[in-house]
């Protein structure tokens, strides 16, 4: 199965989110966050997640780009749970049943999104407020140059 990480290409995030995520967290795009806010709430760096922050599962902070990876069952099991506990202490979801209800339903949105796209793939996000006043998200792959499809640009071996 694939899934959706955060990565970062420069510092950037850490200046333009309140709280930049960590490279390689899991993410979904995290939209219900701004759910009952008007565009007139968006200011600074809470518009700018807004925007075009994806959101992480582990710090839960915000990622401008995240790259399709493959995750485990085990793996998805411990962001449904971690997503569920986030519901239930920051948006008062009334049951634990429910949240994670709501988060198995934003974990298979991002499973479905991926599943026909390469693994390294980049994904940019752009949300905005229609004409009625609805959240819309737009998702767009960044196309590598060339044929080649983006990879890591280092890794960390042990010795």
């Amino acid at each position: 199965m694939k899934f959706l990480k955060t990565i970062q290409f420069d510092p950037s995030d850490t200046f333009v989110f309140e709280q930049a995520a960590n490279p390689d967290e899991w993410a979904i795009p995290g939209g219900f966050m701004f759910a009952n806010m008007t565009e007139d709430e968006l200011i600074g760096k809470l518009k700018q997640a807004f925007s075009n922050g994806f959101l992480s599962l582990e710090t839960f902070g915000n990622s401008t780009f995240v790259s399709v990876s493959e995750i485990s069952e085990v793996q998805t099991d411990a962001i449904t749970k971690a997503l569920a506990d986030y519901l239930t202490e920051n948006f008062n979801a009334p049951s634990m049943d429910e949240a994670r209800d709501a988060a198995k339903t934003e974990i298979n949105f991002v499973t479905d999104m991926c599943t026909d796209v390469p693994v390294n793939s980049i994904f940019t996000l752009r949300r905005i407020f229609d004409d009625d006043g609805m959240i819309r998200e737009e998702f767009r792959i960044v196309d590598a140059p060339g044929k080649k499809l983006h990879t890591k640009v280092w890794e960390v071996v042990e010795d």
